[in-house]
């Protein structure tokens, strides 16, 4: 699958520029969505939860946006990855191409509303006085790592979307219910006993919490639990890939 898609980069490349364009195709406000979006989330967690949940000592728009940015990449990611066999109907029943570029391409174009909303946390940084250091460069590992995690589980999602269409109505539900069972709104350090464990075991809350601390200089890296992110990341796009690998000759009969 792999050295499919690496054959058929242009396409890839084409793809995920298609689903760029049609993101913001006669919106009036563009490519600022992607920067919208974290920041009224920012201003929201900042009023309702102020006091409610501990911030590990930093501001709470710092806090809450560092970890909005790769987690909306991640939610955005598997939403529209899970759809992406779906909504490309009648490509895949007219012409053959590796479907995996499809849920492939929507977790690339993901990645250019990343990169924009993440210029605005550098903003933020400078706001609040917050001077990175040289762990700053462990962002775009864990962002790797993220990029991994989304593809692996986008594909498993697409995969079984195409078999049974209840997955539509269930993946809104099961991306939501993510936020609550990672380290979005509370720190990992407040966390205790089995609640602590189970978050140790939840690839995207040792993700963020990385995001988060590689670009603040007061809060160190759990280095053990990013280690244990990055290797369920790996399985999950291993068992997610071999998933549709087994379903996808079947894809154009079903959809």
């Amino acid at each position: 699958m792999i050295s499919e898609i690496l054959r058929s980069r242009e396409l890839l490349y084409f793809l995920s520029w298609r689903d760029v364009k049609i993101r913001y195709k006669q919106t009036l406000l563009g490519a600022a969505w992607a920067v919208l979006q974290p920041l009224v989330t920012m201003l929201i967690f900042t009023l309702v939860l102020a006091g409610k949940f501990p911030t590990a000592g930093l501001p709470g728009p710092v806090f809450y946006y560092t970890a909005l940015v790769p987690w909306i990449f991640f939610a955005g990611s598997i939403t529209n990855a899970g759809n992406s066999l779906i909504a490309n109907t009648d490509l895949i029943t007219k012409v053959y191409f590796p479907r995996a570029l499809l849920p492939a391409s929507t977790v690339l174009a993901g990645l250019v509303d990343l990169l924009i909303a993440a210029s605005l946390m550098l903003v933020l940084l400078a706001i609040y006085g917050i001077v990175p250091d040289a762990e700053i460069l462990v962002w775009p590992l864990a962002v790797a790592a993220l990029v991994l995690l989304a593809l692996g589980g986008g594909m498993a999602v697409a995969a079984i979307n195409v078999v049974y269409r209840d997955v539509k109505y269930a993946l809104p539900f099961a991306v939501q219910s993510m936020l609550f069972l990672s380290s979005v709104f509370y720190p990992m350090s407040s966390l205790t006993g089995t609640l602590r464990t189970l978050n140790y075991l939840n690839p995207l809350s040792g993700i963020i919490e990385t995001c988060r601390a590689s670009v603040v200089p007061s809060v160190p890296i759990d280095w053990t639990h990013f280690g244990i992110s990055v290797f369920l990341s790996a399985c999950v796009f291993v068992a997610g890939a071999a998933y549709f690998r087994s379903v996808e000759r079947r894809f154009a009969d079903l959809v």
